[in-house]
């Protein structure tokens, strides 16, 4: 990697590490919108040897059930960021990493299993990151159907923005996911001074 690529590779995770809400979103349309934190947490270097996320999604009224858990490896890729997904196994054990460190501590190499087809892939824009997933096999079956995620992200320093969507692998219709627009969400708490510095460890 040259010193541009880890400098946007640094930079990505600085920007994802927080705790971002879409209360405004929610408090203005609220038949629409559900109040959802989302928490990136950053992980010790010896996790991956590199830059590792932990994440969460929740419901303002349950913080300690989070709806959607995982783990993320972010690996440069030229002009690119992949960021690779894991899920957890017996996810439930870990709930409430997003907040606590001594409970993010005891997540561990052995507890993560790769979700082939499932990264996303994310270019500089300016002061901006816009990502999308990896092709169309990243399968997820709802509601007896088996789909395949549509994912769109929008990340600045203060702000995240995403759209997930579950298409019909036969017919390509919408299944599952928002009909109303991109979940917006506005950074609560920074976690970017946790993102473990790896410019002297790149060569």
């Amino acid at each position: 990697m040259d010193k541009s690529e880890v400098n946007d590779l640094i930079t990505l995770a600085r920007w994802m590490s927080g705790d971002f809400s879409n209360y405004k979103q929610a408090s203005a349309s609220p038949k629409d919108y559900a109040h959802i934190h989302v928490f990136f947490r950053p992980l010790p270097f010896d996790f991956f040897s590199g830059i590792g996320l932990y994440s969460e999604q929740v419901y303002d009224y349950d913080l300690w059930t989070p709806y959607r858990q995982g783990v993320h490896r972010l690996v440069s890729q030229g002009d690119r960021i992949y960021i690779e997904n894991f899920s957890l196994k017996n996810a439930m054990f870990f709930a409430g990493s997003g907040r606590d460190l001594s409970i993010l501590r005891t997540i561990t190499p052995d507890v993560i299993e790769r979700r082939y087809n499932c990264s996303m892939v994310f270019k500089r824009n300016g002061s901006m990151f816009t990502g999308s997933v990896e092709g169309t096999q990243c399968l997820i079956e709802k509601h007896g159907c088996q789909t395949y995620l549509d994912s769109y992200v929008e990340v600045t320093e203060t702000t995240w923005l995403s759209l997930d969507k579950g298409l019909d692998v036969n017919t390509h219709q919408q299944v599952w996911g928002s009909t109303t627009g991109p979940l917006k969400f506005e950074k609560r708490e920074s976690f970017a001074n946790e993102v473990p510095n790896i410019s002297n460890s790149i060569s």
